[in-house]
């Protein structure tokens, strides 16, 4: 491309600065996910500093690799490094983040979801040419268990002190015994929170995706759940049953191909005084209110994963992941639930309530 337009050279050189900065990020992204699966953040989780050679003996790895990958890290800004003694430390609060999947801050399963992707360029690639869908099953298997692991931190620290009670009547209902449909719940991460915190209520969990349904019963016995919650495979405008007193859709009503039909079906099985609780992606309703890293981020996933699994089933509405209140309100009202409204919110999800 060649171009007669002067060039900014102070605007040039700060957007390479950008780019820099972008690639660098990116090519560091399967070095965190190697961190991880090689126990070297939890290696030097709470051990204050330690020389490469002692953080390679931790977690039992070479040394040579382990100085390169700290030297990465160093530049990352997720270790520290002292050059009086050419010791690494990892920080108590990057620890949280990298190395305790019990924080609300653990993002690894963000970097699983950034590999299976990767291992899907190809396959995306195609969609964008011939505009076809690319649905959830058909993505790498990371995608699945990343997911799981992403999520399920966001929603042990908020699913149940702050979002249930958010909704008029519904923690009191919870704890005197209801029924609840979790749909779309994949591993389960959410339908086994309520579970454990609401032993009266029963809860079935519906997903399409066989395997992550099959997943999710091993995950509802290993936590001891296993006589009050039950996994089926269904799509979210047939899954069976009702009425219910709580219908919950985590994080997928924008990625599904027919939303409104979705709404329609929930008040089709939600009983005449219940819920419907809906999480979403934290979003503006305009595309200038979402031009930040949240937002960023979002699109990404978006892009990559929500359009194209709406896409690839009927109707295809491709609502994506910045869809906004607006456009949700207008999916939930097209279904006749005459009550909306924002319940709670978080930097990072909507938290809408519906009701008849």
């Amino acid at each position: 491309m060649s171009t007669t337009a002067p060039i900014d050279e102070a605007r040039l050189e700060m957007f390479m600065g950008q780019v820099v900065t972008d690639m660098a990020a990116a090519i560091s992204a399967p070095l965190v996910l190697l961190g991880d699966q090689l126990g070297l953040y939890r290696a030097m989780a709470g051990a204050g500093p330690l020389t490469s050679a002692e953080v390679a003996e931790r977690a039992d790895v070479r040394e040579r690799y382990v100085r390169e990958w700290l030297g990465n890290q160093a530049a990352s800004g997720y270790v520290q490094h002292d050059p009086s003694t050419d010791r690494y430390s990892l920080p108590h609060e990057h620890a949280l983040a990298l190395a305790d999947p019990d924080s609300p801050f653990y993002v690894m399963g963000g970097y699983q979801i950034l590999a299976s992707i990767w291992a899907d360029e190809e396959r995306i690639l195609d969609r964008f040419r011939r505009g076809e869908g690319m649905g959830w099953h058909e993505h790498d298997p990371r995608l699945f268990s990343g997911t799981e692991r992403f999520f399920r931190p966001g929603y042990q620290a908020h699913l149940v002190p702050e979002w249930i009670p958010a909704f008029d009547g519904l923690e009191a209902a919870l704890r005197e015994g209801a029924t609840v449909a979790d749909v779309g719940c994949g591993h389960g991460a959410s339908t086994i929170l309520m579970a454990q915190a609401f032993p009266r209520s029963r809860f079935t969990g519906f997903d399409y995706h066989e395997g992550s349904i099959a997943r999710a019963r091993e995950l509802a016995a290993a936590a001891g759940v296993g006589d009050r919650v039950g996994f089926e495979v269904a799509s979210a405008s047939d899954y069976p049953g009702g009425p219910y007193d709580l219908v919950c859709h985590f994080d997928c009503l924008h990625d599904m191909g027919d939303p409104v039909g979705a709404a329609r079906h929930v008040r089709e099985t939600l009983a005449p005084d219940g819920w419907w609780m809906i999480v979403e992606p934290f979003a503006g309703d305009s595309l200038e209110e979402n031009l930040n890293p949240v937002g960023r981020l979002f699109y990404a996933a978006s892009t990559l994963l929500c359009t194209p699994n709406s896409l690839s089933q009927d109707v295809g509405l491709a609502l994506g992941a910045q869809a906004g209140e607006a456009r949700l309100r207008d999916v939930v009202s097209s279904a006749g639930l005459t009550r909306f409204r924002r319940a709670t919110q978080t930097p990072f999800n909507l938290i809408l309530e519906a009701r008849p």
